[in-house]
């Protein structure tokens, strides 16, 4: 019998995410993918403890430096993450037909002690394989961090990206805020 994968968060939090969309939300998909529809041979779910084999961090990679490390260091860090009930939300996409990660993104759910104790999201780590780009696939992932901040209760949710990317973000129904993003690197 094969053993059920691992996931990073349950993955009943993503069905029926659609729910969560309000009315008048101006996201809009010209290939008619969704949250519970990704396409055709593609799979939306949670981080799985063996997506290393799947080409998790060699998709990561081209976002940004990742590093060499091995699987045991990945599976320590997924550990990590996981035990964090209701915090890490790293959501992957799978082709079915090959079996690798061809798309990903984070929410990072921050508890604050204003608001009334409310909850703030954080988007991270968006990237679409350099071979599968185009086809709305890193709207989608957009779209459903989204909504599973929203299922999840956070009050707002916000990301950092580069002025080139500002159009896109738009296009996922961000707006752009007056603030500035100051950054110490160590």
């Amino acid at each position: 019998m094969k053993q059920q994968p691992q996931h990073l968060f349950n993955s009943d939090v993503l069905v029926d995410l659609e729910k969560e969309q309000p009315a008048d939300e101006k996201v809009a998909f010209t290939t008619g993918v969704s949250p519970s529809n990704p396409g055709a041979n593609l799979l939306l779910r949670p981080l799985a403890r063996d997506d290393y084999e799947k080409g998790f961090l060699q998709l990561l990679a081209q976002l940004t430096t990742v590093g060499e490390y091995p699987k045991e260091q990945f599976e320590e860090r997924f550990e990590e993450m996981r035990a964090l009930k209701d915090t890490y939300y790293v959501c992957v996409l799978e082709d079915t037909t090959t079996g690798k990660i061809i798309a990903t993104g984070t929410l990072v759910v921050e508890r604050k002690f204003i608001r009334g104790a409310a909850k703030r999201g954080h988007i991270e780590d968006i990237v679409v394989d350099s071979n599968t780009r185009g086809k709305q696939l890193g709207k989608l992932i957009i779209q459903t961090l989204r909504l599973l901040a929203k299922r999840t209760g956070c009050y707002k949710v916000t990301l950092d990206c580069s002025t080139t990317n500002v159009p896109f973000y738009e296009k996922c129904d961000f707006s752009k805020e007056d603030i500035h993003l100051m950054t110490k690197r160590f």
